[in-house]
């Protein structure tokens, strides 16, 4: 380590402050001198947090090194590109080189590379899949032997040396003479062409991979990152389709809390929804199951669904569901938005199976992974450098995503990639390939910016629709709050979309009388808001139901039915619904039930009459249900970043390192080491004015308000009132050094 505290020690101070925003681990806690970080460099940790910041060219430059033992010995700038092969010129090497250098991962000059032991142990056991070398194999003698291989001998080494030279064997166990070789495995180790592992385990020899990959010895490196076929569309166009999307995920979220709020599913003694739960779900809501595993994701995310908690618990709405469902859409979608920014899971798990086989499903345990939030900015991150308007394919994404740091993201890498922009297209953030506005909002600017965005890119709600002949209402786009839940009530959607088709009918039209409308209500709707003629079909319906609906009056008494006409409470009195109501009548014209007044009217429904439900002052009483709800979990705070030290922050650190190695390489001559009692304070004391008073530099080690210890030369200048005020010799800026944070101190020999 010795050689890299000097290199680093010859570093500009610009180099170690680059270094140190690069690598902020480093710099945690403040290293004492240059020896201290030259240690934390070569520290395994550390290596490994780096190398997930190279790209494929500057990794394979670190591979090279290691394949070539830097390690152990240092090696010429023109070794590592000549073994990277493939045209890659010195210069190219040098750039990747020159990366390596800023981390810190190689040091010395071009003709003196070296890299810290560590790089061997953070990389791949086999870089580049290049194995052990052979002991007595040239690689003069490789490349003859492979030209003298028959043609199953040629296919075995071919298939080693394009990917792993590890392979198993049971002719591995077996040590047969050339001449009695019955297999290619069998003549290749009588050849030493195969190093035997073990019993079971053959390795291809170094040197004869190399000769089978001709010019690309490391494989096919490229020093570039690729450049992807951009998707070319006009911004107004990416904006509009994102707000479609947004519109269809609203629907879809707002559809899911009714479904779940009438009837919610149980949770699972490993957390999450059963599977039967899920299709059930999702036929209700016409949904795929793959969409709605986003959706209970998102809603679970965002506290609009929340585990009861209760004896047998269930996944159940909360009250805050009720406040988003009163939002305008862009609020609505501002907290979906950023509740997947930020949401620690992965949702394309979702269908997978774990390591025993077992399907994993939505609210899964298994599906949680605290870097999700980072990898997922990070894919949005690239399309946010792309031009407005412009963008690009997940697979030509995931192609650059992993040139560019090609150990992040595990075997998960590429899917990963594909995931968050297949769940960033259904939140509307990204359309047609490109970042929309709203998108690039919520990265840049946060939930409430991207929902002031949206705004202008949905389109305007309408306050019309089309009734047609045949009794189905039309609403051509978006429509005003009102009068979508007007129709909700007096309609029920037969298709969903940019266009919604409602349709009609007895039980829809009763629906909207027993929310309290009368006739002249919905004559009065369909007049004001339809810019078709209104089809006498629906005059006559409505008049039709509205005729016989309450004629049967429902009360409490616990429950009451009141009828102008006795002969009806006679037929009621007849159906075997009476007896199960427990009906008894008062008056010509009143019944009784003891039974609570929802299950009076739903019986009497359900037996072919048309009751509707009255309250104390005779108004008609909605008793649809609205839904169970309880009371959702806080959302965690997101764990606050932790602030890294800014340039001048870091300015000072370095200051810091270059007066610790001062005072390391400073001779000292008498010394006193401060303890508890008066003698050793006088002394100090008495030192410390001796040093100003000759104009002597000292030598300190002190240990500042955050514990600490650091040592310095320091030029004494005065020494009074429990601080010594002098002069850094590094920095030649005045300090102030309380004494009792002195913990040792001695003179600097000229």
């Amino acid at each position: 380590m010795s050689s890299l505290a000097d290199w680093l020690r010859e570093r500009g101070d610009e180099a170690l402050v680059a270094l140190l925003r690069a690598r902020p681990d480093l710099a945690t806690p403040p290293p004492a001198d240059t020896s201290v970080l030259a240690t934390r460099v070569g520290v395994r940790s550390s290596v490994a947090r780096a190398c997930e910041d190279l790209d494929s060219f500057a990794l394979s430059a670190l591979e090279a090194l290691v394949l070539l033992d830097a390690d152990l010995a240092p090696v010429p700038l023109e070794a590592v590109a000549e073994l990277l092969g493939g045209g890659i010129t010195p210069q190219q090497a040098r750039r990747a080189v020159e990366r390596l250098r800023d981390l810190a991962l190689a040091w010395g000059e071009d003709d003196e590379l070296s890299t810290a032991p560590a790089v061997r142990e953070v990389l791949p056991n086999f870089p580049a899949g290049l194995g052990r070398r052979a002991e007595d194999l040239t690689e003069d003698a490789a490349k003859s032997a492979l030209a003298e291989l028959d043609e199953e001998e040629r296919r075995l080494v071919g298939k080693l040396a394009a990917g792993s030279p590890i392979g198993r064997t049971k002719d591995a166990a077996k040590n047969v003479p050339l001449a009695q070789a019955a297999n290619p495995v069998q003549r290749l180790l009588a050849k030493g062409l195969l190093l035997r592992r073990d019993a079971e385990t053959v390795e291809l020899p170094r040197q004869l991979a190399l000769a089978v990959r001709g010019e690309h010895p490391m494989g096919e490196v490229e020093p570039d990152e690729p450049i992807p076929d951009l998707t070319g569309t006009d911004r107004s166009a990416v904006d509009s389709t994102g707000g479609g999307e947004v519109l269809e995920l609203l629907r879809h979220v707002e559809e899911l809390l009714n479904a779940w709020g009438e009837d919610p599913p149980d949770v699972l003694r490993s957390g999450g929804v059963g599977v039967r739960e899920l299709r059930r779900t999702a036929k209700a809501i016409d949904v795929d199951e793959d969409r709605l595993g986003l959706l209970v994701e998102l809603a679970v995310a965002a506290n609009l669904i929340a585990n009861s908690e209760a004896a047998e618990p269930q996944w159940v709405p909360t009250y805050q569901s009720d406040t988003w469902l009163a939002s305008p859409p862009e609020q609505r979608w501002a907290a979906l938005a950023q509740a997947w920014l930020d949401l620690p899971r992965l949702p394309g798990l979702i269908g997978a199976r774990d390591e025993k086989d077992r399907l994993l499903g939505p609210l899964s345990e298994d599906l949680r992974r605290p870097l999700a939030p980072k990898d997922r900015r990070r894919v949005l991150d690239y399309l946010d450098e792309l031009p407005g308007g412009h963008g690009a394919r997940p697979d030509d994404v995931a192609a650059v995503l992993a040139w560019r740091a090609p150990r992040r993201g595990g075997r998960l890498r590429d899917d990963l990639v594909r995931w968050t922009l297949a769940e960033a297209t259904a939140l509307g953030v990204v359309a047609l390939h490109a970042l929309t506005s709203a998108g690039r909002a919520l990265l840049a600017d946060g939930a409430a910016e991207a929902a002031r965005v949206l705004a202008d890119a949905l389109p305007e709600p309408l306050d019309h629709v089309l009734v047609q002949a045949d009794l189905t209402v039309v609403a051509p786009g978006r429509l005003e709050p009102d009068l979508a839940n007007e129709m909700k009530l007096v309609a029920d959607v037969e298709s969903a979309g940019s266009a919604t088709v409602y349709r009609i009918s007895d039980s829809s039209i009763r629906r909207a009388l027993d929310a309290g409308h009368t006739a002249d209500d919905l004559h009065a709707l369909f007049r004001t808001r339809s810019r078709t003629p209104i089809p006498q079909s629906l005059t006559y319906l409505i008049d039709d139901v509205a005729r016989r609906h309450g004629r049967l009056r429902a009360g409490t008494a616990a429950a009451f039915l009141r009828c102008d006409d006795p002969l009806l409470l006679a037929e009621i009195m007849a159906k075997p619904a009476a007896e199960e109501l427990e009906l008894r009548r008062i008056a010509p014209t009143v019944l009784v039930s003891p039974l609570p007044l929802a299950d009076v009217v739903e019986t009497l429904r359900a037996a072919g009459f048309t009751p509707v439900a009255e309250g104390p002052d005779g108004n008609v009483l909605d008793l649809r249900e609205t839904g169970r709800r309880v009371r959702g979990k806080s959302r965690p705070a997101q764990p606050a970043a932790i602030a890294r030290p800014n340039r001048e922050q870091l300015a000072e650190l370095v200051a810091q390192l270059r007066a610790g190695d001062r005072a390391g390489a400073a001779r000292r001559g008498s010394a006193v080491s401060p303890e508890r009692g008066r003698p050793s304070a006088e002394a100090t004391l008495q030192l410390l004015r001796d040093a100003a008073r000759q104009r002597r530099s000292v030598w300190l080690g002190f240990v500042d308000t955050n514990g600490i210890r650091s040592e310095r030369v320091v030029r004494p200048v005065s020494v009074g009132g429990g601080v010594l005020q002098g002069v850094d010799t590094t920095s030649d800026e005045l300090g102030h050094y309380p004494l009792h944070r002195i913990m040792t101190v001695a003179l600097v020999e000229d």
